[in-house]
């Protein structure tokens, strides 16, 4: 039955290798709560997951992460009633616990200026990395999966969440960066990737997190250092500057609008102190 299932979710919903590992451990967990096998997924009950639910709170999940594994639940029985194995589905009774929404930590632009870049020793791949990062606002795995074919002299071609294609318009600054970069490393690259490793292999995602994070600890005081700060940062200036919350949802490769206002929250502390500095009585 599991089996299916993740075939179903690879092939149908398209989802990466790093989420259908996350799926297949959530329900393997919850099996192994419950006592039950994966042939018994019938005696399931809204009284069992409610039960899991509390035994990971009291272990000490945050509620984030409880309802992340409540979601790779929903998205299983949603799929066996489906399949007509259930007839009822246990988890339409059953809620997340609720979780503080938190507003994205991201970076001045003085934090970033060129002055500030050229001021550091830092090593070419990981310059290269966070211009693209910065002014693209791509993730860490679209990053990696980056192809030199997929660069063009006005933008890049990444592939998202479930396999989904978006075009990004880079500058001409960046395009650039990327052609010297890519000039540079053209002997080594014995991949079709834009980055590689000094070996001439695919980049894996704790290398770029270390050379990001130790990048960021050089010009942040913030306590996340990690590539996703520059996301949040290219999301949030861009708001800043007058881009749309469509037109930002469209460069992130969010599915849905309400991913995107999270930013507003930020976007709104630039406007107000403007405000207070522009109005006669501010």
């Amino acid at each position: 039955m599991l089996e299916k299932f993740k075939e179903y979710l690879f092939k149908e919903k398209r989802v990466s290798e790093h989420t259908l590992t996350a799926y297949a451990k959530d329900l393997s967990d919850f099996l192994t709560f419950s006592n039950l096998k994966s042939g018994e997924i019938e005696e399931v009950t809204h009284h069992i997951v409610r039960a899991w639910v509390v035994d990971l709170v009291a272990k000490g999940i945050s509620n984030k992460s409880v309802n992340r594994k409540l979601s790779s639940l929903r998205t299983f029985f949603r799929w066996l009633v489906k399949e007509g194995v259930l007839t009822k589905n246990p988890m339409l009774k059953v809620q997340g616990p609720k979780v503080e929404k938190r507003i994205p930590a991201f970076l001045k632009k003085e934090d970033l200026s060129a002055n500030q870049s050229s001021q550091l020793e830092i090593d070419n791949v990981t310059a290269v990395m966070v211009e693209l990062f910065y002014q693209t606002g791509i993730r860490l795995s679209e990053l990696i999966n980056l192809k030199q074919i997929d660069v063009s002299m006005e933008s890049i071609k990444v592939l998202g969440k479930r396999n989904k294609e978006r075009i990004i318009p880079i500058s001409s600054n960046l395009n650039k960066i990327l052609f010297e970069y890519t000039e540079e490393t053209k002997q080594l690259n014995e991949t079709p990737f834009v980055f590689c490793t000094s070996k001439g292999k695919k980049l894996y995602p704790k290398f770029v997190y270390r050379k990001i994070n130790k990048y960021l600890s050089t010009v942040t005081s913030l306590s996340k250092k990690s590539p996703h700060i520059l996301r949040h940062t290219f999301a949030t200036h861009m708001l800043n500057n007058g881009a749309g919350l469509e037109v930002l949802k469209e460069l992130l490769g969010h599915s849905n609008l309400s991913a995107t206002q999270i930013y507003t929250h930020n976007s709104f502390d630039e406007i107000n102190k403007i405000y207070k500095q522009a109005h006669p009585r501010g």
